[in-house]
């Protein structure tokens, strides 16, 4: 059976259908089914959130000021960027603004989760997408050298005596039989095109990223008390400075501290620029010929914009937001999350209940009633499902719509808004990647034909971590020159007390997650939270079928994609790793007939 997609894909169910549950390598849990026809071309795909989502419940009633520690808390990976996109949408509805350190302060944290997240999910979670590390054994450590200063000449740790110890850690770690995440890998399958030397390089710098990464969310531990999960605060940060002082005299923020911070901020700069943009730019190259998995991205993406250099005045976010409809880079459309018009959540095949599963809802109106069905197509039984019924509800991810567009969210999209938008830095930056690219490749191609792919998604990963990592010492500057000219306030709290608030308020609060446009939304009656929705860059890109049959991001970037063994997935879990699909912001957790779990009682 064929069926033409709206936005544009041609669903072909006839095929042999071919199941991964779970996904692994993410946060989260998720399924994902295909249709491959006879020449192992993927015809038709299905995504499923396989556990419900239930924050925006737990959150009713509660007092806002608190709302961030609960939704710090859907995530142990992206730590942070929910803590501060709910003070902001708290921030919104009264209308507070923050001091000019809190600002900063907040951008630096939330960079260093951007850079961070980014770094480790290129080495520790997709790098295996494209690096066989047991072929790594076969490589010589003299011609990985050679690579590596022809990659990166200006990278430190190159010589040959470097990466012939890091293959005998290997060695001695494959003969033992202890494989850990290199277990049951497809490393015979011909998807992988490395040779032995870029296995080899890559490794090393997998173990190079595992050390650095401790030590750069340090930095979350000075303004934020720790790691995961910082402190926030409505109305700023909840670190005090004193420039004169010391830890032991109660201000976190001193010089030594801001030094620390400093160093941490240079090392990650020249991590990104001598290691990982490198990196994926060569590991690219050798898989020139694999530009697949574009899907929504070479038509529809959206972004809120983030990275404001002034607070409160979007025109100076460093990555402008807005809306690609048709893959017309030439006109990009504004976004407001306040229009009702424009954000909607839809839920006709996902396993909620609305009044009307024709409509979509906006957040602030959202609705978050769990409604397990499933469909008469269904193959196998409610506990042991052999195959879903797509035609019905399938997923416990809602479907978000932009003007009843279904959009891709994520670095690859804020960086083609960025591009379409003329932004200097990243246009130098796609420009040069490109550049380098095609010379290793030897190749011509555009940045439009090239970024729209799962290596354009790769890769404007660690593009942007590394803009990040430029970013935050711009940060770090103004925030020592603010300090300077004697302005020590890191918090407004004069309307901290509820007696100050109106008796209804309703805001919003968005952020550039590490995986897309992050938006929340918040009604406050009376004091206490009426209704809050989390629409997480999962939701968008994740989200299931919508009720004029639209698919959505996961589902439109396997179309069309060839295999070499159906039954040895490595091309449909890379390219949805190159999302970093994060579950667990999109979906959350039930027991099986829906009764309370746990209570806790907080005095």
């Amino acid at each position: 059976m064929t069926i033409q997609t709206p936005n544009g894909f041609s669903l072909d169910t006839s095929g042999r259908r071919i199941v991964v549950d779970p996904v692994t390598r993410i946060e989260g849990h998720m399924r994902c089914e295909v249709n491959v026809d006879d020449n192992n071309v993927i015809r038709n795909a299905v995504s499923t959130g396989t556990m419900w989502r239930g924050l925006e419940v737990i959150l009713k009633g509660r007092d806002p000021r608190d709302a961030w520690a609960f939704v710090e808390r859907i995530c142990g990976v992206c730590t942070g960027c929910h803590a501060l996109t709910s003070v902001r949408a708290v921030e919104n509805a009264l209308d507070i603004k923050i001091p000019l350190n809190a600002h900063l302060i907040r951008e630096i944290m939330a960079k260093t989760l951007q850079w961070h997240d980014h770094v480790v999910h290129f080495y520790h979670l997709h790098a295996l997408d494209w690096v066989n590390p047991v072929n790594a054994l076969k490589a010589d450590p003299k011609a990985t050298s050679e690579l590596q200063q022809m990659v990166s000449p200006s990278h430190p740790m190159s010589s040959p005596g470097y990466f012939r110890d890091i293959q005998n850690r290997l060695k001695k770690f494959v003969e033992s039989g202890q494989l850990g995440i290199f277990k049951n890998g497809y490393w015979d399958n011909p998807a992988y095109k490395l040779p032995p030397e870029g296995d080899l390089m890559a490794v090393a710098h997998y173990l190079e990223a595992l050390d650095f990464q401790k030590e750069i969310v340090k930095i979350h531990t000075v303004f934020g008390g720790k790691n995961p999960h910082p402190n926030y605060m409505v109305g700023g940060v909840p670190c005090a400075i004193n420039m004169d002082g010391d830890l032991a005299a109660g201000a976190p923020i001193n010089m030594e501290r801001l030094n620390f911070v400093h160093q941490r901020l240079k090392e990650a700069f020249e991590f990104s620029k001598n290691v990982y943009l490198p990196d994926v730019i060569a590991i690219a190259s050798f898989y020139k010929d694999w530009l697949y998995g574009g899907g929504l991205s070479a038509t529809n993406v959206m972004d809120y914009g983030d990275y404001a250099v002034t607070p409160y005045d979007k025109s100076t976010d460093q990555l402008p937001g807005g809306v690609i409809l048709n893959g017309n880079w030439d006109e990009v459309l504004p976004i407001d999350p306040a229009d009702p018009e424009q954000v909607q959540e839809f839920v006709q095949h996902s396993w909620y209940k609305y009044p009307d599963e024709a409509k979509g809802l906006h957040p602030w109106d959202g609705i978050t009633e769990p409604n397990f069905v499933l469909g008469a197509g269904l193959k196998g039984t409610r506990t042991n499902i052999q195959e879903l019924d797509e035609s019905a509800k399938y997923s416990w991810i809602k479907s978000p719509r932009w003007r009843g567009n279904a959009v891709e969210v994520g670095p690859l999209a804020r960086y083609i808004l960025a591009y379409a938008h003329g932004v200097p830095f990243v246009k130098d930056q796609v420009d040069t990647s490109l550049a380098a690219f095609n010379q290793l490749a030897g190749t011509s191609l555009t940045a439009k034909q090239a970024l729209p792919s799962t290596i354009g998604r790769t890769l404007a990963r660690a593009l942007e971590a590394h803009y990040c990592a430029a970013m935050m010492l711009d940060d770090f500057d103004r925030l020592i020159a603010n300090i300077k000219a004697g302005d020590t306030a890191t918090a407004n709290v004069a309307k901290w007390d509820p007696s100050t608030w109106p008796k209804e308020a309703k805001g919003f609060g968005t952020v550039a997650a590490p995986r897309g446009g992050l938006g929340h939304w918040i009604r406050i009656k009376d004091g206490k939270i009426d209704n809050y929705q989390c629409v997480v860059p999962t939701t968008w890109n994740g989200s299931p079928r919508d009720p004029m049959g639209n698919i959505g991001a996961f589902e439109a970037s396997l179309m069309n994609t060839p295999m070499e063994r159906p039954d040895e997935p490595v091309e449909i879990l890379r390219t949805l790793h190159s999302f970093d699909p994060c579950l667990a912001c999109s979906t959350h957790v039930m027991s099986e007939d829906g009764q309370d779990l746990a209570t806790v009682t907080v005095r």
